[in-house]
């Protein structure tokens, strides 16, 4: 077994800080050998599929890689959903799946199912870790497979790897019996940079490019909050008069000033208003992006040239099929040498193509303020959400669940000068982690807010996220509980169906008090703007710890005043 108890050792000298692992008896000489190391964080969470997400909440924050540790059988598949999320976040989990040895495979034999390679493409590696390690040679291998996971794990791009362990009993040390992490373990690093080939110096010079270079627009997906890149972003805007676009997952917003209000405008139906948005170069960065309106129209008006910048091999999407060349240098270097290249005149030239979308955003803003400002609206989720926006507090890490809760936050914007820093599952986009990735954030992250905006299928459906015996007083959980999927009455294919409410919104009548009960977390219950103003202050203070704020409306009433808002738009931006 010593073989096995080295995989704790090699974790933490790799810089392994967390583990989460989940009970079971195949699992049992991993289990002791991270439980017992003086090195680790270990945590303990039953269910896998929770685990698997709290795990990943803990490396967002952290931004290192995390392991887990399952038994045999159907436990390493619970984890399938969060590997495939941090598969797309590019997110490093190292994941260690207790197994059967290969002569059981196949032979009816329980908790035994075909363990290798597990997540398919959805991981970036598996590894087979050797039955027999007796031998010195074994020995060897087990440790070097071991390094070369995480290694491949933390390498760029980042994302979770398998290391399938099989076991043969017993499986537990006799009484007594010392488990030791041998001190000249074999450790191998891979120190590598990021490459960071320079730009190709003729694309600001050619002549095909000099009149794409009057009409730059950025846009920005999914992105972890990066001051240095914000800095350079901002400068290359200012020098080229370059328009930046940026989802509220971005997380590069609040530094700098960039067009939040696509959402709104790009509804407009006026052709000429649309079509005078046009880029000559589009050049995107980053990962995924909510907004939909954002999506359809570049690849309607698609720009005659599209960069995308990653600064790493690998596959790039084209998202709006407009895509011309990929920069494989970091976003940094490019914005940063690129600014320098423009001229005051090239500058000026760009003014015309900047106004439009400033003055386009501006008007949005303004739209938006004033359309929630009507005294005699119905209590609803959209404004509810936005009075929950409004009040977080400063450094909140900010988890937005899927379904309506991200669109709502895209649509309405990030408040500005609080240090929030924004996450979600836009991975893969689902609803079945969102509790569990926020609750890791805030075991990772004891000292800073923690709050997640969530809708309720989302939030039942991953209940088991609390379901563990670790503090988490910095954690808040702002429920809109509409009793079903909501989100199929604004869809303009489910909602004029008659099959609506059994078989899309799934109509539910659960509340979140015995959640709530069960897991010692106060509970705040809202259903009026009054309600909610009262709540607000002291379900966000301090001292509250650990609670629930469960905002109740009703469906057809949502669906109604966010229809009313569509209309709005139309004749605003007619």
């Amino acid at each position: 077994m010593q073989a096995v108890y080295n995989i704790a050792e090699i974790c933490a000298r790799h810089g392994i800080t967390d583990v989460v692992l989940s009970p079971g008896s195949r699992s049992a000489p991993l289990t002791l050998a991270f439980a017992r190391h003086p090195g680790l964080n270990v945590r303990v969470v039953p269910d896998e599929r929770a685990a698997a997400f709290i795990g990943l909440g803990i490396a967002q924050a952290q931004r290192r890689a995390v392991a887990l540790v399952c038994t045999s059988g159907t436990a390493g598949l619970n984890y399938a959903p969060a590997v495939a999320e941090a598969f797309f976040q590019q997110i490093p989990l190292v994941i260690f799946t207790a197994d059967r040895p290969p002569e059981w495979i196949d032979q009816l034999d329980g908790q035994t199912i075909r363990q290798h390679n597990l997540y398919g493409a959805h991981a970036k590696g598996a590894f087979e870790f050797p039955v027999e390690t007796a031998h010195p040679d074994a020995k060897w291998y087990s440790a070097r497979i071991v390094n070369e996971a995480i290694n491949l794990a933390q390498a760029a791009p980042a994302g979770p790897v398998q290391v399938n362990v099989p076991l043969r009993e017993p499986f537990y040390p006799k009484a007594g019996e010392e488990i030791r992490f041998e001190q000249d373990v074999k450790i191998i690093r891979d120190d590598a940079d990021v490459p960071s080939n320079t730009f190709y110096a003729e694309a600001h010079t050619a002549p095909p490019y000099n009149d794409l270079l009057n009409r730059i627009l950025v846009v920005v997906g999914q992105h972890i909050s990066d001051s240095s890149l914000a800095e350079a972003l901002k400068h290359f805007a200012h020098q080229s008069g370059a328009i930046v676009v940026a989802d509220s997952i971005s997380n590069l917003s609040a530094n700098i000033p960039t067009v939040l209000s696509q959402d709104i405008f790009l509804s407009s139906a006026n052709e000429e208003f649309r079509e005078s948005l046009r880029p000559g170069l589009l050049i995107t960065l980053g990962k995924s992006l909510i907004s939909k309106s954002l999506k359809l129209y570049l690849r309607k008006y698609p720009a005659e040239q599209q960069w995308h910048l990653q600064p790493y091999g690998g596959q790039v999407a084209d998202v709006f099929r407009s895509l011309t060349k990929v920069v494989r240098t970091s976003p940094f270097i490019f914005l940063s040498d690129f600014a320098h290249e423009f001229s005051k005149e090239l500058r000026v030239q760009a003014m015309p193509y900047g106004k439009i979308w400033r003055r386009a955003n501006q008007q949005s803003s303004e739209f938006i303020n004033s359309f929630f400002t009507d005294e005699t609206q119905p209590f609803n989720e959209f404004s509810a959400f936005r009075h929950a926006l409004a009040a977080l507090p400063e450094t909140t890490a900010l988890h937005l669940a899927n379904s309506m809760a991200v669109r709502y936050a895209n649509i309405l914007g990030i408040p500005q000068g609080r240090q929030i820093e924004v996450f979600a599952n836009r991975g893969t986009s689902g609803i079945d982690g969102c509790n569990s990735t926020a609750v890791g954030a805030a075991l990772a992250q004891p000292e800073r807010p923690v709050v997640l905006l969530t809708g309720d299928v989302a939030f039942f459906y991953d209940r088991n996220a609390f379901w563990h015996n670790y503090p988490t007083p910095n954690l808040r959980v702002v429920l809109f509980n509409n009793h079903g999927g909501g989100i199929f009455r604004i869809i303009d294919g489910p909602r004029q169906q008659p099959e609506l409410e059994e078989f899309f919104e799934t109509r539910q009548a659960l509340t979140a008090e015995n959640t709530a009960k069960d897991f010692n977390l106060r509970y705040f219950p809202v259903s009026s703007f009054e309600e909610l103003e009262a709540a607000l202050p002291v379900f966000f203070a301090a001292e509250t710890g650990a609670a629930i704020l469960e905002v109740f409306t009703d469906s057809k009433t949502n669906a109604a005043f966010f229809e009313e808002y569509r209309a709005a738009v139309k004749a605003a931006f007619a």
